[in-house]
């Protein structure tokens, strides 16, 4: 729908949702969001409108007249929620398409993100550092490197204004001005960076999590960079060790286990609550897709490749697609490490990955 900003109410300005330019087209669905031009409604569309369209009505609508002041705090009460659940989505599908390598795409995520941030802790609070991290990366990935720095120097300012400020918060500061001095082709100032990234983290989540994981991957792709392949190798084995160790609990618990019953195999659920794991989310599954495959790709086109290291990235690789449903790459990646597997002798894994293999087999039938 096209909107003429002239013909708002007094003191209105409608601004596109992207630029802050000022709007002359309306979505239809919500007829509460404004755009610039077509492109822009588009852009945000896919990047976040879709997911969030009909959750921005009450937010941007008045108020109904409500008498009593319960009422009042309930309808508030609901709004916050509205408005707290937005900003998580957007920030889990902000991280999803990054991971993805979609950077553009993932603009209009991480200013929803920023801007219901805003609404909810006001403009110096430390809760908008994450969103502000999310815009920075996406610049960082995009080449805007200037674009990157301002965002980074506002997250970087709020962060020293905030003694108490958590760690979680802090490991992702170092870990985004760990990209961007990469990408500035500082190596050593990144690889400072991303050392305070796995400190922070470590110190939060212990030194065998997969939030841990990130900081190792990013440090071995700079020593690999400067032709540091020995270092680099030791860390993308540390991040294939902890991902196949959490993927490994996670089949378990979603899973079956195996049990032998006159010459069959049949499988009985086991108890997700006794196994005490955490499921990944959207943006933790992306992020295995993408760091695993670059691992394995390494791994597969080394001149000196080892079957051991090959073996254990590709049954990482099986257990992911397997817990992603995508059964056919779980059997591909499965028999690539059942094949590597039989170069060493005495494999540990050899038994665990061939009933593996049944069970993608099992439920692919």
């Amino acid at each position: 729908m096209t909107v003429n900003p002239l013909s708002s109410p007094k003191g209105i300005k409608l601004l596109c949702e992207l630029c802050q330019s000022p709007a002359f087209i309306r979505c239809t669905k919500c007829r509460v969001s404004y755009y610039c031009d077509v492109a822009h409604q588009k852009t945000d569309w896919v990047g976040i409108h879709e997911k969030i369209c009909q959750l921005l009505i009450p937010l941007r609508t008045p108020s109904p007249f409500l008498s009593s002041i319960k009422e009042r705090h309930h309808y508030e009460e609901q709004l916050l929620q509205r408005q707290k659940h937005i900003v998580e989505l957007a920030y889990t599908v902000a991280q999803k398409l990054l991971f993805e390598g979609k950077h553009e795409e993932a603009i209009p995520a991480a200013l929803q993100s920023l801007r219901f941030s805003i609404d909810i802790h006001g403009l110096n609070s430390v809760q908008l550092v994450p969103s502000l991290l999310l815009l920075a990366e996406a610049n960082i990935g995009l080449g805007h490197l200037v674009q990157a720095e301002e965002y980074l120097s506002r997250a970087q300012w709020t962060v020293l204004k905030t003694p108490d400020c958590d760690y979680i918060i802090r490991h992702k500061l170092y870990r985004n001005l760990g990209l961007l001095y990469a990408a500035k082709g500082d190596f050593e100032e990144s690889l400072l960076h991303f050392a305070n990234d796995v400190y922070y983290a470590s110190e939060v989540f212990g030194t065998g999590d997969i939030h841990i994981s990130g900081g190792y991957f990013h440090m071995a792709n700079v020593f690999f960079r400067q032709n540091k392949m020995s270092i680099a190798d030791s860390l993308y084995t540390e991040v294939t060790d902890i991902w196949h160790s959490c993927l490994s609990k996670l089949v378990k618990a979603r899973s079956y286990t195996e049990k032998p019953v006159e010459n069959e195999v049949t499988f009985q659920r086991t108890e997700i609550s006794a196994m005490n794991v955490e499921w990944l989310d959207e943006a933790q599954e992306a992020e295995a897709v993408q760091v695993l495959n670059v691992i394995f790709d390494i791994r597969e086109q080394d001149a000196k490749q080892e079957p051991i290291k090959v073996a254990k990235i590709a049954h990482a690789l099986s257990m992911l697609y397997y817990l992603l449903r995508d059964l056919p790459k779980a059997s591909e990646f499965g028999e690539k490490a059942q094949t590597a597997s039989k170069l060493v002798p005495k494999y540990g894994d050899a038994e665990t990955i061939e009933k593996f293999l049944k069970l993608v087999k099992l439920e692919s039938e």
